[in-house]
């Protein structure tokens, strides 16, 4: 059996969203979220237009009682004035009331189904029998209906925006905490939708784990897919942090799925001011786009079912080009005074780094046949995927660097090159490289996650090597990062921060770095740092220990979903957390 890995975008329905329309033959759009308060309406007015100007197309406002919602259509009024005329997005939680309002002024409307029509959950476990849950259904439909009405009245586009980290107690007694339950959720509000005959309709469906995030949304599509459902999708990973760590995770996990052809609009969720969102977002975007334009990767025999390629010992590896400024810890020090397939290029453990300590040749795919007299445990292959012909006899002990040419789709030729290897049973290790030529950090991240995350995200890849114009020490932690981001290595404590809105009840970027500088050594951990508890003890399921925003300067902290304590005072909440990370064994003095 043959697959293209090739760049083809999904089909999906056109949907208006004040006068912007997305899916269909739609570029994909960009969008970003107040961090203000709603009720400050002429901040809220400032920042939106500063999202605006920075490209977004969309700007999302969070709306917790009518009085925002209300607020949301007096800030829209002022920015005609001011002449942009940015569609608004009034983001509803556990308000149905919100919703309603909200209709009638903004031009779209995002409801969650885990808070929308049930109550808020308080992870108990539920029993319903066939005749109950149908109940159920027909309740939410009940509910839904008139919301429809108030929509199709004013024109006003609906996004169903179900989050991991708040599915309903009905949805998670049934299915458990689980992609499957995710899209079910999803799926029993578009069915009403679609019975209504009301297809102005976006979905996403988001989780601040990127694996969970990928399999979540392809599940969803392949659901739509069975019921001939079509609508756009927005894509986001919640949760993804700041900094270099955020901008990775996001493009690791939005750039699988837009590899995919999948994805109509996205954010790339930030825990910075919202309008330094969107050139992440834009350029994430173009990249992908772009591929359709490029030279395509040949089809594949399809070699991935239940195969993977072998690793260099037992975990994904990182190669880095030697650098004598370099002050972090590679695996594997690359050194070369060429090209890279040059014959003079060595390859040696980060730990045996010195001259003519350890040396493992490698060698090139024109001088292959010299590596049977090589005596290094691993046997090095540099290979250009373009002229890498699969059917070349690989010894067990050979381990490939595999290069992609900027003309080419990268992540559709570095899967087919390792589909026909696979297919063909040759499993040798296969270290993704790729390299960029001068680049602004942000392109750089942003690029090598797309291109060697999606990848990874796949099962393909041993482990990767990055080349750029760019210290060498940050390529390093850039290659561990996206590793950390596919879920396959983690080398360094991971911070589940959400991006601040209206909601928030700290400072969150300040917190963020303190929590960090407090924190940062403890590599084992997973930490999460919410703003408030719309969505925190829910999306920090997946972490150790979390910092939530409870009421004005208070700040409650848990032990995975178990609220320990509460309502701190938050010049205090730190040596809590702190104390909290000891009493349960995790602490490690740095």
């Amino acid at each position: 059996m043959e697959r293209d890995y090739n760049y083809h975008r999904r089909h999906s329905w056109s949907v208006d969203v004040g006068g912007i329309p997305l899916g269909g033959e739609n570029p994909i759009r960009i969008q970003s979220m107040t961090s203000t308060s709603t009720d400050d309406i002429e901040a809220s007015r400032a920042q939106a237009e500063r999202i605006a100007d920075a490209g977004a197309s969309y700007v999302r406002l969070t709306a917790q009682g009518v009085k925002e919602a209300d607020a949301i259509g007096k800030i829209r009024t002022l920015m005609r004035a001011d002449g942009y005329t940015t569609p608004l997005v009034a983001d509803i939680h556990f308000n149905p009331a919100a919703a309603f309002a909200a209709a009638a002024v903004t031009d779209k409307v995002r409801i969650n189904p885990g808070n929308f029509v049930d109550p808020a959950r308080t992870f108990k476990k539920l029993e319903y029998t066939d005749a109950e849950y149908a109940a159920e259904i027909e309740r939410i439909g009940n509910a839904l209906r008139p919301f429809i009405d108030i929509c199709r009245q004013h024109g006003t586009a609906v996004r169903i925006g179900v989050n991991h980290g708040s599915l309903s107690d009905r949805i998670m007694s049934r299915y458990g905490d689980t992609p499957a339950g995710m899209v079910e959720s999803a799926m029993e509000f578009l069915r009403v939708f679609v019975a209504e005959n009301y297809l102005k309709v976006v979905i996403s469906i988001k989780a601040s784990n990127t694996v969970v995030m990928v399999t979540t949304v392809r599940l969803l599509v392949e659901a739509m897919e069975k019921e001939n459902m079509h609508f756009p999708l927005h894509l986001g990973v919640t949760e993804a942090g700041d900094g270099e760590d955020g901008r990775i995770k996001s493009a690791v996990g939005i750039g699988t799925l837009l590899v995919e052809g999948i994805g109509d609009t996205i954010r790339v969720s930030l825990s910075e001011d919202p309008e330094c969102e969107v050139p992440v977002a834009e350029f994430l975007a173009k990249y992908v786009e772009n591929f359709g334009n490029l030279e395509p990767a040949p089809v594949a025999l399809d070699g991935v079912s239940g195969k993977k390629c072998r690793l260099v010992g037992n975990k994904p590896i990182v190669v880095v080009r030697k650098s004598d400024e370099m002050t972090s810890h590679p695996d594997f020090v690359l050194s070369s005074d060429g090209s890279l397939h040059e014959t003079i290029t060595t390859i040696v453990p980060f730990d045996l780094w010195k001259p003519g300590n350890g040396s493992q040749p490698l060698f090139t795919t024109e001088n292959y046949a010299y590596a049977a007299g090589c005596n290094a445990p691993t046997k090095w292959l540099i290979a250009d995927a373009e002229s890498f012909s699969p059917d070349m006899r690989i010894s067990s002990d050979t381990a490939i660097i595999l290069s992609v040419p900027a003309k080419y789709n990268r992540p559709a030729m570095l899967q087919s090159v390792m589909s026909n290897l696979l297919a063909r049973g040759n499993d040798a290790p296969v270290v993704l490289h790729c390299d960029y030529s001068a680049a602004s950090d942000m392109e750089v991240q942003v690029m090598a996650s797309v291109d060697m995350g999606s990848c990874l995200m796949n099962g393909f890849g041993a482990g990767i090597m990055l080349d750029a114009p760019i210290d060498a020490d940050k390529l390093v932690a850039w290659c561990f990062g996206i590793l950390q981001a596919a879920r396959l290595r983690t080398t360094k404590t991971e911070y589940i921060s959400c991006p601040s809105c209206g909601r928030t009840l700290f400072d969150l970027q300040t917190t963020v770095k303190r929590v960090k500088e407090a924190t940062s050594h403890l590599t084992h951990l997973k930490i999460g740092i919410m703003g408030c508890i719309v969505n925190g003890p829910g999306e920090m399921a997946d972490a150790d220990y979390g910092y939530v925003g409870a009421a004005a300067g208070k700040i409650s902290l848990y032990k995975g979903k178990q609220c320990i304590e509460r309502n701190i005072p938050q010049e205090e909440a730190i040596p809590h957390l702190i104390a909290l990370i000891k009493a349960n064994n995790d602490w490690i003095e740095p």
